[in-house]
């Protein structure tokens, strides 16, 4: 009798024991995502891209800051990337985490808003976040359609206003320009809409420099038709973000999910793309940010990435 008795007793107290355990490991685990969230870093890469003799030419690419107004570490932390004396920025977009967050970000990016810069929308550029199940984001790709009324609006124009304003930056949304960035270099830039709306339309090099040393693509979110249309048009690098590097991913295996169809492995690197007989180079970078409703990252800290372009050989 007492045996049989004890049985209910040993399996409560097992149930208890495993219900504590993976409460205080998935506590840890959120706790560890918080923190990595907050590690700031800069990604550096060096490519041989410009002709032989020129000297090197800086890039910095900044990206889904999904910053939170009042988030002074965030604020202090893309300001001082002017000490990095990019010669130009790219800013591949989702800037804002809120709609109250327009006067932050241009706080945070006005030290280098009078570099020379090109920059590309994101859809969080244009709404503000909404509530989400975040297991939905580790089994497919997020859906955007259109603006629900659910969407409330960031004060967009206000924002690229304020990017312009100088002169230096150019939004090149489905659009393509020329830049002469030095006497020595011309760059040839073409640029979308955010393709996680459907929203790309990919311009070509229309307006091409046929002296440009470089052919430079820039959208939002790396789909596999955007990266397969630049580089077939002559893209020699093409700047992306939007993955989040995955935004959780493992030790040793990397990133879960990519939120498009960009393979998993590649979620923030430098890579080689080919298309149609043509290759190109392709960045993508884990973004500075996280969604600001799963403000965690794990193993694949935020990062601004700085691109030093040097000449071949």
């Amino acid at each position: 009798m007492s045996e049989t008795s004890g049985w209910p007793r040993r399996i409560a107290s097992g149930a208890a024991t495993l219900f504590t355990a993976t409460t205080l490991a998935g506590a840890a685990a959120t706790a560890f995502g918080m923190i990595s969230a907050r590690q700031f870093g800069v990604r550096y890469e060096t490519l041989p891209l410009l002709p032989a003799g020129q000297e090197p030419y800086r890039i910095l690419h900044v990206g889904d800051m999904h910053l939170v107004a009042g988030d002074r570490k965030k604020i202090a932390f893309v300001r001082r990337l002017a000490e990095l004396q990019p010669d130009l920025v790219v800013n591949t977009g989702d800037n804002p985490g809120g709609v109250n967050a327009v006067d932050d970000v241009v706080e945070a990016l006005s030290p280098l808003l009078n570099t020379p810069g090109v920059f590309v929308p994101g859809s969080n550029d244009f709404y503000g976040p909404r509530p989400a199940n975040p297991l939905r984001y580790l089994r497919a790709p997020s859906d955007f359609h259109g603006a629900p009324e659910a969407l409330q609006p960031i004060n967009v124009g206000a924002m690229f206003e304020a990017f312009t304003k100088a002169g230096k930056w150019h939004r090149i949304g489905n659009k393509s320009m020329t830049l002469t960035a030095r006497d020595d270099l011309i760059i040839n830039f073409a640029g979308t809409h955010d393709a996680h709306m459907q929203a790309d339309a990919w311009p070509g090099f229309d307006h091409a420099d046929p002296a440009a040393q470089l052919n430079i693509a820039v959208t939002h979110a790396p789909y596999r038709r955007v990266l397969d249309a630049a580089v077939a048009d002559g893209a020699d690098l093409v700047f992306a973000g939007h993955t989040h590097g995955g935004q959780v991913a493992l030790p040793r295996y990397g990133a879960i999910v990519t939120n498009c169809d960009l393979p998993t492995g590649l979620a923030s690197s430098v890579f080689r793309w080919r298309s149609h007989g043509a290759a190109g180079l392709v960045n993508v970078t884990a973004g500075i940010g996280t969604s600001p409703k799963v403000p965690l990252r794990t193993f694949c800290p935020p990062e601004a990435v700085v691109m030093d372009l040097v000449a071949r050989g």
